[in-house]
Formats: structure tokens, C-alpha cells, sequence
């Protein structure tokens, strides 16, 4: 039985009354279903959930954070594959009621809340054929995917998430409010670019949106003994591919859906993914060179980029455990490596060994923010989530192989949102190590008591080394 809270009944009280949203604590009947994340492994108990509206609720719950001595954590989509958006005795900021989204369809833009996830977003732009680069499922939160960096499928086309963040409303760790923007707090608006929730929690972000009157996409399935070929396919395709394209190649247990045949059903299969911002046509033209390859099964179809987004989107309630290594390049002993350390992951699983192509608009975006990881060529992502307990070494393990295999040719940058819990050293790697000093100044201006410290953490004593 989970024990009651142990804070002061009055003092709970008064929070209950300021709050516009809702107050969970240990013994309510919803606690435990506000303090579950995606990631099972997960199992932490804060002492108050305060599931704000508004940004007023926000700024009265980090007082209250304050004044009991309460550890902070940020929960938006909580997809933190660490469960950083979870804390023990601590209290949860947690934005899911500040989802709305409001599309500005003449100036190309959308001002989304801090809670919001790509499906808000995807869904409110799409009827004005609009889009802005989101993640590679609908359930990822905006705000954290896109203060670290922001990667996904229509990047090469439209560059990072961050890159297309026009402004940022923060609440800061005494409760006030700051607005960013290139001409009003530059230095911030510049850290929020990579520099993840160091700051203050993000209550809205404006962001800028592309037409994209048509998505196409091709998912073609090869038995793993012909992996090999296919991803060397797909690695001189996409050398030379428009930016319209994107995509990658995975391996991954075969569902049981109708375009799978039965016999593969349960097995390990090579996929190629082919993403196009462009009709089904174009994208037959584009990736004529793959689908001319033996195959087993294809999938191809022109449908509303929302509706691609929640295509492989994460099952919940999973265990999860993640990691990531950039590339300067991959030559044939790097698809050796990588399509062989395919044959470790656990399967029948949800994993997914991945390889994503760079380059494009994510390459020619802003040199000065801090992503270092935008000119690698190459990003291998295993994704690991399996349901049983008894497969967590079996899957780290493998996860672990998969970054040692392909680290000949690994430049040590790496995208944060990719990796969970791996050591300072990782942190300073996924902002580059002249940014992160700069980075530590607005973060000792910010947040000088470093309390946003449940992220990948940029800590304000850096500022004065």
C-alpha cells in the first residue's frame, strides 16, 4: 500500500486551493497513475504531483517546491528514457493539462504549450497543410524533444526542431517569468537551443511551420541474411538524396500486421523506412533503387504526416533502454558491424536497431547552437524496449555492444534526447565543450541553485571554471 503523505495537511491544503489544476500526493486514487511514465524501469514516488494549467500554477508549485525543500522535476511528454521527469520525495511540475495548441496559418507559425506532445502539434497543423519537424512518434513531448535539438523525419527538409524555434516562455526557479526570443534575451534563447530544460520550465513555445501540402512513405521489410545489401542500398541512395528524403534503416521483430507475411510474424527483419515530403509518386521515383531490390514485403502509401508519426510510436507500459553513437561516415565495415550486432537484440521485443541518415538542413542549419552532432552524416540509435524484467542485462548488454561496435567511426558527439543516464562526460559531448561553459554562465544566471538538475545537467559552477 503506498503511504501517505507526510508533507502538512494545511499547507497541502493551500496548495489544492492556488492550483487552478490538480494535486496528487501518496494515498490519493490517482497518484499512481500521474506518477507513471512510459518507461517501466521507472518506479519513482514523489510527494506531490501538481499537474498545472496554467503558467501561474507553475510558478506557485516551484514556490512550493521551495518552500518545503522539495527536490524539482519537469514532466511534458515524460519520455525521458532515465525518468528524469520523475523524482523520489520530490515535486512533479508535470505541464500535461498545458497542451493546447494554436496555429497561426498567415504567419506560418504555432505557439504550443509546455505539455503538449507532436500529436497535439501534427493534428492542429495539419488541416492547413503545415508542419514542422517533430519526432519519429506522436507521444514525444515538444517541449524537451526541441530544447535538446529536436531530430525527426522531416529534418533534412526543414532542419531541427530547434532550429525552427521562433520564441520561449520560461517560468525560472523563483517563479518568475521570462519570454525568449532572438532580440529579447538573446543568450537564453540561443542555451535553448540544445541546452534542454537547464533553465526554467518551458510553459509555451512558438514555433515556425512549413507547407507540406503531401507525406509519403515506404516501409520495405528484407529477411535479416539480406540486410547487408539493403542498407548499403540505402547508404548510397541517401548520399545523394533531396533533401525531401529522410528515413532509415531498422531492424526490428515483424508485427503481425496485414503487409507482414505470417511465417516472418514474431522474427527478426530488416526494414528500410523511406520518408518523402512529397506525393507517393515522387516518392516512388526517389526510391526507385530500393524497392527494386528482392524483397519480402512493401508498404507504400501517401498519408497526412500525423498519421505517419503514430506509425511507430512506442508501446507503452515497456521497459526501455536506449543509446546512441553519430558517425563521420559508414563504410562497408560499418554496415558489417551494424547489421551484425542486429543479431543480439531481444527478440520478440519492441527494440529497434537503427540507423538514421543526417545531413540535408539539419548539416547547413545554425553552426552556432549548441548541437554539435548536426554534421555528422550517420546517427546508429538502438532502442531497446522489452516487456519482462528478466531481459534488462540481456538488452543493455546489447544496447552497450551496438555503441562499442561502431565506435571506430563514432565522432563522440551525441544527441541527448537519444540517451538516458550516462555520465557528465556524455553531457558536455551532446553540446560540445565550448558550449557548455557558455551554457553554465546563463545557466548561473538562471538557475544559479541548479534547480532543474533532473536532466542532462548543465551545472552554473561550470561558469566560474
Amino acid at each position: 500500500m503506498t503511504p501517505r503523505s507526510t508533507l502538512p495537511d494545511a499547507a497541502l491544503s493551500g496548495l489544492r486551493t492556488d492550483l487552478t489544476g490538480a494535486v496528487h500526493v501518496p494515498g490519493d486514487p490517482g497518484y499512481d497513475e500521474a506518477r507513471a511514465v512510459f518507461n517501466s524501469m521507472i518506479d519513482r514516488r514523489p510527494s506531490v504531483v501538481a499537474q498545472c494549467a496554467s503558467e501561474a500554477d507553475v510558478a506557485r508549485a516551484l514556490r512550493f517546491a521551495r518552500e518545503h525543500g522539495l527536490e524539482v522535476a519537469v514532466r511534458g511528454g515524460g519520455h525521458s528514457v532515465a525518468g528524469m521527469s520523475m523524482s523520489d520525495g520530490g515535486l512533479v511540475v508535470d505541464l500535461r493539462r498545458m497542451h493546447g495548441v494554436s496555429v497561426d496559418r498567415e504567419a506560418r507559425s504555432a505557439r504550443v504549450g509546455g505539455g503538449a506532445t507532436m500529436s497535439d502539434l501534427d493534428r492542429a497543423a495539419q488541416p492547413y497543410a503545415l508542419a514542422t519537424t517533430g519526432g519519429r512518434v506522436s507521444t514525444t513531448g515538444v517541449g524537451g524533444f526541441t530544447l535538446s535539438g529536436g531530430s525527426g523525419w522531416l529534418e533534412r527538409k526543414f532542419g531541427l526542431a530547434c532550429d525552427n524555434l521562433l520564441a520561449a516562455d520560461l517560468v525560472t526557479a523563483d517563479g518568475g517569468s521570462v519570454r525568449a526570443t532572438p532580440d529579447e534575451n538573446p543568450e537564453l534563447f540561443w542555451a535553448l537551443h540544445g541546452g534542454g530544460g537547464n533553465f526554467g520550465v518551458a510553459t509555451s513555445l512558438t514555433l515556425r511551420l512549413h507547407d507540406l501540402p503531401a507525406m509519403s512513405m515506404a516501409l520495405i521489410l528484407f529477411r535479416p541474411e539480406d540486410g547487408p545489401e539493403a542498407v548499403r542500398a540505402y547508404r548510397d541512395l541517401m548520399e545523394s538524396a533531396p533533401d525531401e528524403a529522410g528515413g532509415g534503416c531498422l531492424y526490428l521483430t515483424a508485427p503481425p500486421e496485414e503487409f507482414v507475411p505470417e511465417q516472418l510474424v514474431g522474427t527478426l527483419v530488416c526494414a528500410l523506412v523511406f520518408t518523402y515530403a512529397g506525393t507517393e509518386a515522387e516518392l516512388r521515383e526517389a526510391a526507385a533503387p530500393l524497392l527494386g531490390l528482392g524483397h519480402e514485403s512493401e508498404l507504400v502509401a501517401e498519408l497526412p504526416y500525423a498519421e505517419l508519426q503514430c506509425m511507430l510510436d512506442d508501446p507503452p507500459g515497456m521497459r526501455n533502454y536506449w543509446s546512441a553513437e553519430y558517425l563521420d561516415g559508414f563504410p562497408d565495415e560499418a554496415v558489417s558491424v551494424f547489421c551484425s550486432t542486429a543479431g543480439t537484440m531481444p527478440v520478440p521485443s519492441g527494440s529497434q536497431h537503427v540507423l538514421f541518415p543526417m545531413g540535408g538542413a539539419v548539416a547547413r542549419g545554425p553552426a552556432e547552437y549548441p548541437v554539435p552532432w548536426r554534421s555528422s552524416p550517420w546517427a546508429v540509435h538502438p532502442f531497446g524496449v522489452w516487456e519482462s524484467a528478466a531481459d534488462d542485462e540481456r538488452g543493455k548488454e546489447w544496447v552497450r555492444g551496438v555503441r562499442a561496435g561502431v565506435r571506430p567511426w563514432a565522432n563522440g558527439a551525441v544527441y541527448l534526447n537519444f540517451i538516458g543516464r550516462e555520465g557528465q562526460d556524455r553531457v558536455v559531448a551532446g553540446v560540445g565543450e565550448e558550449n557548455y561553459a557558455r551554457l553554465a554562465a546563463v545557466k548561473a544566471q538562471y538557475d544559479p541553485g541548479n534547480v532543474f538538475h533532473l536532466n542532462h545537467n548543465i551545472h552554473p559552477a561550470a561558469a566560474a571554471v
